[in-house]
């Protein structure tokens, strides 16, 4: 009976010890892939008993900025090689760079012929940290890997190389050493994919970043790696897929928000933005940008309250020489928003004056189009008025056009057209310039009495003859002469009808190909009206016809013919 009894305690035994390394294999594990909450909440239970998880619960504290808890945790264990290698490194973070110089260079000299460990560890305290001397940690890991090959120092130590200046080429040879013996060393994937990013081969670098999520789908790294590098070539829906992976498998820490934070905002996600910028500040960690961040994601989002009260902050919070010039663009158009023009106004100014560049024609535009936004079409089309004006050499056929359109709009006709003149003079081959300016003399003339417009009309009919397709009109002294099937001739004057020529075939008013164009109708119709006016027959007849090729039923055709008729 005592014989069956210690069998069964020793079988549990074995399950617990075999439960606790699985535990401890995972708690490391953890650390290394950067999940530190993770690490500390499955290596507390162990810490206890275990003088290795003791020193990974006391890196993970370190790594989550608890400098005073980690060195109590160390201490625990005054004699482990691991636990000494901590306390330097708490020396280290403290900024105690000689007292952590002194602890791993006495943990150094313990090493033995058949004991390196000391090597490792006092390695791993300058590696991780700043302020000691790389090639000494290259030196000590090199000095235990004489003695034992293992994967962590192999890739401690390309670590190591990637700190000192000319190192890439032999940290990738240890981490591609590592994938060799350990095709599914999911960490060293991750480096070398970061690696291959650094030396801008991205094809390779998303190659090792697949195969480190396919080696430990639960391996965070190649996710957050991926999302930034996306981030920083520009693709940010592609940034975001990849930040939202990562947010799963991370420890979802206030860095982890504010990585998330600032990619969804990137990605256009205002409202996770926000959202992601309020935990945070709930949480205790605030900075100006997170402010910032909310001010510009609501006014993407057209929350002008708020979004006042956040830019407020920001610009309050940061100082004058870290703020960039596009802050100014978005406070003044948020001001806008507020219906507080003059202080719009005001920084726009600065946002203009802040750009160094000779040419600042683009920011001109970008004030424009945040005036453009909040239809303020009169200030919209003066900002590309004292562009084309300040920057002729920089400016744009669109410039000239955007100009003249919003005047329009503004119903300011006069400084309209003089930008259409301008667009006509630099870009004489673009059909819109006049065609607004007749519409903007059209609007001036609005009777049609002075025929102000017609030139402008006349020149962009002209422009887009082959693109309109119109019918060409028989002038009044031509005649149209035919032959019936039995060979007799009639003459018929074209002033008696409606019949007009399109180089293929007779075509009337009926005519089911006839295009549906309101720009055609403004010019047709001003035309028409003045020609009427003025009693010129032939014209009068020409614009009738066109009018109702495009519009049969045209209310202005009609009337006219009805005019006439009496």
């Amino acid at each position: 009976m005592k014989i069956k009894q210690s069998i069964v305690m020793m079988v549990a035994l074995i399950i617990t010890i075999s439960a606790q390394a699985q535990s401890l294999e995972e708690g490391i594990k953890m650390y290394r892939f950067e999940r530190y909450k993770s690490a500390k909440q499955q290596l507390s239970s162990l810490a206890g008993g275990n003088a290795v998880a003791n020193y990974y619960l006391g890196l993970s504290e370190l790594q989550l900025g608890n400098t005073d808890a980690a060195k109590a945790i160390f201490a625990k264990y005054p004699d482990d090689y691991a636990n000494i290698s901590g306390m330097a490194r708490a020396a280290f973070v403290t900024g105690d760079i000689a007292k952590g110089n002194e602890i791993a260079e006495d943990l150094a000299k313990k090493a033995k012929k058949k004991d390196a460990t000391p090597y490792r560890y006092a390695a791993d305290a300058i590696t991780y940290t700043k302020g000691g001397d790389k090639q000494k940690a290259i030196e000590w890991y090199n000095l235990f890997l004489e003695k034992q090959i293992l994967p962590e120092v192999q890739i401690a130590l390309a670590d190591a190389y990637q700190e000192v200046q000319g190192g890439g080429g032999k940290a990738m040879n240890n981490y591609e050493t590592v994938v060799t013996n350990n095709p599914d060393n999911s960490l060293a994937l991750s480096r070398i994919g970061k690696l291959w990013y650094d030396a801008k081969r991205y094809d390779l670098a998303l190659e090792n970043w697949q195969k480190a999520q396919e080696a430990d789908a639960t391996n965070p790294l190649p996710y957050r790696d991926l999302a930034n590098a996306y981030r920083l070539t520009g693709k940010y829906a592609l940034a975001k897929e990849n930040v939202e992976k990562y947010w799963q498998y991370s420890d979802k820490s206030n860095s982890d928000k504010e990585q998330y934070m600032d990619i969804l905002f990137l990605s256009e996600d205002y409202k996770g933005a926000i959202s992601k910028a309020k935990e945070l500040i709930s949480a205790g960690v605030v900075e100006p940008r997170f402010y910032g961040i909310l001010a510009f994601s609501q006014l993407e989002l057209e929350d002008s309250t708020n979004a006042l009260v956040n830019i407020r902050k920001y610009v309050a919070g940061t100082p004058k020489d870290k703020i960039r010039s596009v802050t100014y663009l978005k406070y003044g158009s948020i001001m806008l928003m507020n219906s507080m023009n003059d202080s719009a106004d005001h920084y726009f100014t600065k946002y203009a004056n802040s750009d160094t560049a000779k040419d600042k024609s683009d920011s001109y535009r970008n004030i424009a189009q945040a005036f453009k936004n909040q239809k303020a079409y009169e200030q919209t089309a003066r900002w590309y008025e004292k562009l084309v004006n300040e920057f002729p050499n920089d400016a744009k056929a669109t410039d000239f056009f955007y100009g003249g359109l919003y005047y329009y709009y503004s119903q300011g006709y006069g400084k309209a057209d003089t930008l259409f003149a301008m667009m006509e003079k630099n870009y004489p081959d673009q059909p819109s310039a006049p065609y607004w300016r007749g519409r903007a003399n059209a609007a001036i003339d609005n009777e049609a009495e002075q025929g102000l417009a017609v030139p402008h009309y006349e020149k962009w009919l002209d422009l887009k003859a082959e693109d309109i397709g119109a019918p060409t009109i028989l002038s009044s002294n031509t005649k149209i002469t035919t032959t019936d099937a039995n060979g007799a001739t009639r003459t018929t004057d074209v002033q008696s009808t409606t019949t007009f020529n399109d180089g293929s075939k007779n075509v009337n008013k009926n005519n089911p190909e006839r295009p549906k164009d309101k720009d055609l109708m403004q010019a047709y119709q001003y035309l028409l009206l003045y020609y009427f006016k003025k009693e010129d027959k032939p014209n009068t007849d020409k614009y009738l016809t066109l009018v109702e090729w495009v519009e049969p039923d045209n209310k202005l055709s009609e009337q006219i013919r009805e005019i006439r008729k009496k």
